[in-house]
């Protein structure tokens, strides 16, 4: 699918970087990310909200949708920025704007809608893991019934969910894995922009501490051999992005 309006905007809202190791050639979230929505179809701009960049306004007819990024932050912290972009995100996903939520970005959108977001009572999780796709009339989630395996890397989770959200993902150790907020957002604690080479890296990075908390990291990196879907489910959430806006925009 093209976007017959790919001089409109794609915005990547960037709230930290990914671990040094998984940044190979200079590459980071937006990248990754950029690929798995299609450069093809969008002209993408970045803003580093974490480091004080000011968001536009989240205009439908201005902007094709948005993403919010993974972090190395908490939520649960409620920095300033975090709590400037949690406004932000309240207004968008009232306006209608395209919103994905990928991982601090999920947890970010379920807070900003009034959730609740802390430590995961799992515990940290990092790896390949199965998300069962529960509901079969979902646009984002549906295609990938009844269940696909995702790169995973978080401590927090959504602990409860904000009014009018339905769970539409879970996973084994998170009931609110996948959630659509309803409209045109969704957020998901799993990391789709990551492939086996990042989620290696991050593995590597964790090691130390996965080997404190009683974790293996050498099974943990052996597993992420299998198939993912990350990709797949970028391009869907691009082509659910393109139908709003062009609806919206008729």
């Amino acid at each position: 699918m093209t976007d017959p309006n790919r001089d409109v905007p794609f915005l990547i809202v960037k709230t930290g970087r990914a671990v040094p190791e998984a940044r190979r050639g200079g590459q980071d979230f937006e990248d990754w990310f950029a690929d798995g929505l299609g450069r093809e179809r969008f002209e993408f701009r970045t803003v580093r909200v974490d480091e004080g960049e000011t968001l536009p306004e989240p205009d439908p007819a201005r902007l094709a949708g948005a993403l919010v990024t993974g972090s190395p932050a908490m939520v649960s912290d409620r920095a300033d920025w975090s709590e400037a972009t949690a406004a932000w995100l309240a207004e968008a996903h009232r306006g209608g704007l395209p919103l994905l939520g990928v991982c601090y970005g999920h947890q970010l959108l379920a807070h900003a809608l009034g959730g609740e977001v802390g430590p995961n009572p799992e515990g940290r999780r990092m790896g390949r893991f199965e998300t069962r796709a529960i509901d079969p009339d979902d646009a984002l989630l549906a295609p990938f019934a009844p269940a696909c395996a995702f790169h995973v890397s978080h401590f927090e989770a959504v602990l409860r969910l904000p009014d009018g959200a339905r769970v539409v993902g879970r996973a084994d150790h998170d009931p609110h894995h996948a959630l659509h907020f309803g409209g045109n957002s969704w957020g998901v604690q799993f990391h789709p922009e990551f492939d086996r080479e990042t989620m290696r890296a991050y593995i590597e990075a964790r090691a130390e501490v996965l080997d404190d908390e009683g974790q293996d990291p050498v099974a943990l990196r052996e597993a992420v051999d299998g198939p993912h879907h990350g990709p797949k489910l970028l391009r869907r959430f691009g082509d659910l992005a393109i139908l709003a806006h062009t609806s919206a925009n008729a």
